[in-house]
């Protein structure tokens, strides 16, 4: 909005003609969004607790040291969404169609996270909505949001596939991309859902990511920087880095609530919204294929609730002590925030590795 507002002022005004440049609108959308996570947190939280009564509901089968855990109000979701929305229209280009599309996924998901997390308190369980319905719904959103990254973009990007460390290999799915796209949003907003089981955890991996995406949204929408890395530029995609920049400050200021131990959880709200808008990122930039890179440590943790399940229904052995993974680390005795740390080392270790991709061609 001040985009749209202050740039057209720049001839007059030349301060203004700092709206024209996407680090600095990403730099003022982080602060804007840290700001608004640290002023509304408390309030949030309050009115968290006054609603929840007992919290969200903690599993009896899980490691014994979150059973303290108890009485810990969650959809603290709803601080980064808010924060997150806001600081987005205030910095981005409002022309830009490509923002509106992540945007929506971004408040599709974490409204359906916010339905599964308030049937979970109803009901005093951790099984919210249905499993299938909530995929279901998720897949549709997906589908809207693919089809219409498939309108916008150009041809041959629109329904192709690219693939990292060889430089101009695209391969064309055709209408296959759909589904394609719909596995990468979904399966990104599960795996992130996943993660979410430790104080920080989620959140510190989900802002590592983000800030990557940042940077290869940045890079995808510059022609210039696009051809000297030698991958595919598709234009307009600059602005998800403002978007990207609100999700990173966001991250911040609730990661300060969140931080062990935690006043407040995500809960589903925050954890599919921010999963599902990642994906989408992805999927807009190009960049899928470096999203299970960048985001290796959400696939293990999908890969090892994969396993569990697979292992017990066929040999009835469990692999893993508890899963998702973090929690197995938990039963053999590591502290909370040991897993956390050395997870978040891993994530940032991937994320180098995932951005080396845009190099090695």
């Amino acid at each position: 909005m001040l985009y749209n507002l202050l740039y057209p002022l720049a001839e007059h005004f030349q301060l203004f003609n700092l709206f024209k440049y996407l680090t600095f609108r990403s730099a003022g959308a982080i602060l804007t969004a840290l700001v608004i996570s640290f002023l509304i947190g408390p309030a949030v939280i309050r009115w968290l607790k006054s609603k929840q009564g007992k919290g969200q509901p903690i599993r009896t089968d899980g490691p014994e040291t979150h059973l303290k855990k108890q009485g810990t109000p969650t959809m603290g979701g709803l601080m980064i969404i808010f924060s997150v929305t806001v600081s987005t229209l205030l910095w981005v280009d409002l022309h830009n169609l490509y923002m509106w599309i992540v945007l929506a996924v971004f408040l599709s998901y974490g409204a359906i996270g916010l339905a599964d997390d308030y049937a979970k308190l109803t009901k005093s369980s951790h099984k919210g909505v249905p499993g299938k319905l909530r995929l279901l719904l998720e897949c549709l959103i997906a589908m809207v949001a693919v089809m219409g990254v498939m309108l916008l973009t150009a041809d041959p990007l629109n329904d192709t596939l690219a693939i990292p460390f060889f430089k101009n290999t695209l391969i064309d799915l055709g209408w296959f991309f759909i589904p394609f796209g719909i596995i990468v949003i979904a399966g990104a907003a599960n795996a992130v859902n996943l993660t979410d089981g430790l104080d920080g955890l989620a959140i510190g991996s989900i802002m590592i990511a983000t800030a990557c995406f940042g940077i290869i949204a940045y890079l995808t929408g510059n022609a210039v920087f696009a051809n000297y890395l030698q991958i595919n530029s598709v234009p307009g995609v600059g602005e998800l880095a403002v978007f990207c920049g609100a999700l990173i400050g966001a991250g911040l200021g609730f990661l300060w609530y969140n931080a062990p131990p935690a006043a407040v959880f995500m809960g589903d709200t925050g954890s599919l919204a921010m999963g599902g808008a990642l994906g989408m990122v992805s999927v807009i930039t190009k960049h899928e294929i470096v999203l299970a890179i960048i985001g290796g440590l959400f696939v293990m943790e999908t890969l090892s609730v994969i396993i569990q399940v697979v292992s017990f229904k066929t040999r009835g052995k469990r692999v893993f002590k508890m899963a998702p993974i973090h929690h197995h680390f938990e039963k053999l005795g590591w502290a909370e925030t040991t897993v956390v740390i050395r997870f978040w080392i891993i994530a940032i270790v991937l994320a180098l590795i995932g951005l080396s991709t845009l190099k090695l061609r």
